[in-house]
């Protein structure tokens, strides 16, 4: 693509000649010959430091925020926003030839994203898919590194869709990726609020500009299918110029309602009811999170225009979400869990789950991640302590942080709970314990890693499956 047509679509007129653009990055270390460099001024760094030296190492152009008076630079507003409307552009404007589905919110997000998937998969409707546990194109899987990409994948993501004869994508959109200007440009036919609760403080710093980043994803969105038994529901679409449609569990003042629900072990039933339609709903992972995540979901391939049976239909043979509830397999008489909750709703949630289904012990092991908001420590310990009978202690992603002075944190909070308190800052050795103490009709709750199988420790990321650690520790006979 020629470098005035990536100039004309930020609405600069500029000759550049015949420049070609081969590649475009805000990383200073990827820079090569051809490609566009955008200097993001960052907490920590200002890529605008880096502009001489890109342009010198071939770079056709640099994208500034400030004006550096450099012959080959192009300068805009905002860099973070031009990123991935210059993204956007070189791949031929992908988002517009695919109906892209974004889902927002502190929990659910990934399974959500699942479960439209797997519904619109059944139905016959080849679909992409843009999250947390891995991107998937086709036949294609990619792990994923963000939740969100960066711009330039994201667009490609979006490109290969196009390319492999997808109808649709599914994405998780994080508060991050908002804030960032990392979908600017992106139109969603459909957007999912989930929930909201406390997360990300250490990025956003306060929870009011962590809901503000959420609510820009429905100013951009034809369709907002929300849960309205969420306090922040209201605000994350009031004055918002789209279609809403809302569903609740709790509310009958509503466009979609559950009734009877019914939650067991083996996952949830319950009838959908709207004005015009009432249907039995079966998904298979247990939770009164998963009445929600299902309906949100169903709700929007409905709205969407799908037919109202078949929808539900296709939930049906919808079995879950790795690291979501995932049961561990192992030849034990109780259950192991493995759930991605590493907030305290999601931890919240996954243990009362794991409560109304649980005839013995509920065992829970986790922690918190270093560098990450502090203010939520105490309160997962808290819920550990109130809702399990034995809370476990340990590291997540310790990350720079003294694991030690983690638990330190989350042990403030334990208070007066009934649980017994086992603390051990090595995750193995935490899990080993756990299942130590485990008997038949106990349920032993892994919370925090999910789908992840990696620990970042000060010294860098390490390999740690917990399905590998759980398998290895059973053939050592605990």
């Amino acid at each position: 693509m020629k470098l005035d047509q990536i100039a004309a679509e930020l609405g600069k007129s500029i000759s550049f000649g015949e420049k070609e653009v081969t590649f475009i990055t805000d990383n200073s270390s990827k820079v090569s010959e051809g490609c566009i460099f955008i200097c993001i001024e960052g907490k920590r760094f200002d890529g605008h430091t880096k502009a001489v030296e890109a342009l010198e190492k071939g770079a056709s152009a640099v994208v500034v925020q400030k004006d550096l008076g450099l012959e080959r630079q192009i300068l805009v507003e905002n860099t973070r926003s031009a990123y991935a409307h210059i993204c956007a552009a070189f791949y031929g404007h992908p988002e517009r030839k695919i109906r892209i589905i974004g889902v927002t919110g502190t929990n659910g997000k990934t399974t959500s994203c699942f479960i439209l998937k797997s519904i619109l998969d059944g139905m016959g409707h080849k679909t992409g898919l843009i999250g947390t546990v891995k991107n998937i194109v086709g036949d294609k899987e990619y792990p994923a590194v963000l939740t969100t990409p960066d711009c330039y994948e994201l667009f490609g993501l979006f490109d290969e869709m196009v390319k492999a004869g997808c109808e649709y994508c599914v994405m998780e959109v994080s508060s991050q990726a908002i804030d960032q200007h990392r979908v600017d440009g992106v139109h969603f036919e459909a957007a999912i609020f989930t929930n909201l609760t406390q997360d990300h403080l250490d990025y956003h710093g306060t929870f009011e500009n962590y809901k503000a980043a959420k609510r820009k994803l429905f100013e951009n969105s034809s369709l907002a299918v929300v849960n309205i038994d969420d306090e922040s529901a209201s605000f994350m679409t009031e004055g918002i110029d789209c279609r809403k449609v809302t569903f609740s569990v709790n509310n009958d003042k509503c466009d979609y309602s559950a009734k009877n629900i019914r939650i067991s072990s083996s996952g949830v039933k319950y009838e959908l009811v709207s004005n015009s339609n009432i249907g039995r709903v079966k998904f298979a992972v247990p939770g009164n999170f998963s009445v929600y995540n299902s309906m949100g979901a169903a709700v929007c391939l409905i709205e969407m225009g799908l037919d109202f049976k078949a929808v539900l239909d296709a939930l049906a043979l919808c079995m879950g979400v790795p690291g979501r509830m995932e049961v561990v397999p192992a030849d034990v008489p109780y259950t192991i869990l493995i759930d991605y909750a590493h907030t305290p709703d999601g931890l919240e949630n996954v243990l009362k789950c794991v409560r109304e289904i649980t005839e013995g012990k509920v065992i829970c092991v986790f922690g918190c991640g270093g560098d990450r908001d502090k203010t939520k420590r105490p309160i997962m310990g808290e819920i550990a302590a109130r809702l399990s009978d034995v809370a476990v202690v340990t590291s997540d992603n310790p990350r720079s942080e003294d694991p030690e002075a983690i638990i330190e944190d989350i042990k403030a909070g334990i208070g007066r709970g009934g649980a017994k308190i086992i603390v051990d800052s090595d995750r193995k050795g935490a899990i080993k314990r756990a299942l130590k103490i485990a008997n038949a009709g106990d349920v032993v709750v892994l919370a925090g890693k999910g789908q992840k199988t990696y620990q970042i420790l000060a010294s860098g990321k390490i390999h740690f499956d917990e399905r590998e650690v759980v398998a290895q520790i059973l053939s050592e006979k605990v």
